[in-house]
């Protein structure tokens, strides 16, 4: 579905674009840990992942792998993380799979209830992402006592 801007840009998706450290592990834990379908690795003559795509529901995730020499260029230490939300049908389920997919590791809030309709949890992945589970629940929104909500159209 795509959808048509007011100056003509017609819209057919985003997908964020991650970077880590280690994309081969990034792309295998996001994969056993999140559910997340494997689209396609490109990979080094040494079997090494550079870039990949990974299938979430009907978005896509897309990461790549950078080193050392690449950060620096940039001036940092290594990738910045992100928020990345994910919307689910069912947030418990999907707590109870990323909590046994980690195992002993599983150090997570479980999902709670926000005022803004939706119940959620975080994750952090190996490379200092974070991910956010989201359904919603409520189309009733609380907001604080002088805040108000307004909708364009």
């Amino acid at each position: 579905m795509s959808e048509e801007h007011e100056g003509g840009a017609r819209y057919l998706g985003l997908a964020p674009y991650l970077y880590y450290t280690d994309a081969t592990e990034a792309l295998d834990w996001l994969v056993r840990v999140f559910g997340f379908t494997e689209k396609v690795r490109y990979v080094d003559s040494s079997g090494v992942v550079f870039q990949a795509t990974l299938q979430a529901g009907t978005a896509e995730v897309q990461l790549a792998g950078a080193g050392s020499d690449y950060w620096e260029s940039k001036g940092v230490d290594g990738p910045v993380g992100q928020l990345n939300i994910v919307y689910v049908a069912d947030v418990d389920e999907q707590y109870a799979r990323v909590c046994a997919a980690l195992g002993e590791d599983a150090d997570l809030a479980p999902p709670q209830d926000q005022p803004y309709g939706a119940r959620v949890f975080t994750v952090p992945d190996v490379g200092g992402n974070s991910w956010t589970f989201w359904q919603q629940v409520s189309d009733q929104v609380e907001l604080p006592a002088g805040w108000q909500v307004i909708r364009n159209g």
